[in-house]
């Protein structure tokens, strides 16, 4: 009776400590709801990150579980979790987010959480436990994804320039403060969608490695949903303003028909990944969106050194999250 009450005690503490890291990814990346809507003055940060949250939360109505199917079945073997491999990947991804916070650089939340998985689980078992097709899905839209953001943004606001070519900057201006609305909510509801589910999935993994959920159920437990999408949207409400300043105004200068564009182009983004189950970062599919928004008027316009710290940032995020996961596993084996 005794072990069992202290191994729920364990589980409660790390279900605990996935919430924190929720609320952290909504922190984190409030920026990347927020970013262009707020620089472009069509809503003021408090109204924002309440806006941001709203959608944030209404998209647990919208969107199937299949990135938390994805997490918690299809990135490493369930018999090779274990308590200490989940308590490894939590820190290892909550200290990198910290990390980046802290120094206002919009690395992804998502993937730290992935390298998070694989250095916890390199450490306990090797190489060989991992999923080979889910690790390769989640590394290839690390590429992918900012392409296709670049990609759809630069023909959104290509496509906005023909159809308002002439109309008055002033009228067209009116007009995308508005649609902004639109466009930002779109955004938010593919940010929540995608990334709430991450957490939804590791606690999944947790309860499925520990006897508390069957491998063969289809979904997680009713209450892992709602305290996650809970979760990320309060962490959404308290926002991440030092990441706010470089997404929305470092990178490139943004009018409302930009941020509209941009956000537009990283919610098609974002609809689709999540819709596929694949665990993609939102900081960069919207960086890549603000980029090619930018690159439309003239290569100049966009701060390519700045751009470059993000993608540094980008590559280094899974092999720093799977080292600080891996010691912070060994850690966890010599405490119980």
């Amino acid at each position: 009776m005794e072990t069992v009450q202290t191994a729920l005690w364990v589980i409660v503490l790390l279900v605990a400590l996935a919430v924190l890291f929720d609320f952290m990814n909504g922190f984190h990346d409030a920026a990347n709801s927020i970013a262009t809507v707020v620089s472009t003055g069509v809503l003021r940060p408090a109204q924002a990150v309440v806006f941001a949250a709203f959608f944030n939360f209404v998209a647990i109505f919208i969107f199937q579980l299949s990135v938390a199917a994805t997490i918690g079945k299809g990135i490493v073997e369930p018999g090779v979790v274990d308590t200490h491999v989940v308590f490894g990947a939590l820190v290892g991804a909550i200290t990198w987010n910290f990390i980046t916070w802290y120094y206002g650089i919009p690395s992804s939340s998502s993937h730290a959480l992935i390298g998070g998985i694989v250095g916890a689980v390199i450490a306990k078992a090797g190489a060989s436990a991992l999923v080979a097709k889910g690790i390769f899905k989640t590394v290839a839209f690390i590429f992918v994804s900012p392409l296709l953001g670049f990609l759809l943004g630069s023909l959104m606001m290509v496509l906005v320039a023909w159809l308002f070519r002439r109309s008055r900057p002033s009228s067209v201006d009116q007009w995308f403060r508005r649609l902004q609305l639109l466009s930002a909510g779109a955004y938010s509801l593919g940010h929540g969608g995608n990334d709430a589910q991450k957490t939804i999935g590791i606690i999944w993994l947790l309860l499925i490695a520990t006897g508390y959920s069957s491998s063969a159920d289809s979904s997680p437990p009713t209450w892992t949903i709602l305290i996650c999408y809970a979760a990320i949207g309060l962490g959404t409400m308290f926002g991440g303003w030092r990441i706010v300043k470089t997404m929305g105004q470092k990178i490139t200068k943004l009018k409302p028909v930009g941020g509209f564009c941009a956000e537009t182009g990283g919610a098609m983004t974002l609809f689709l990944a999540t819709v596929l189950g694949i665990p993609v970062s939102t900081t960069h599919t919207i960086t890549g969106a603000i980029v090619g928004v930018g690159s439309t008027q003239r290569a100049s316009a966009v701060r390519w050194g700045v751009a470059g710290n993000i993608v540094w940032a980008w590559i280094l995020t899974i092999p720093a999250s799977a080292f600080v996961a891996a010691v912070a596993y060994w850690v966890s084996l010599q405490l119980y």
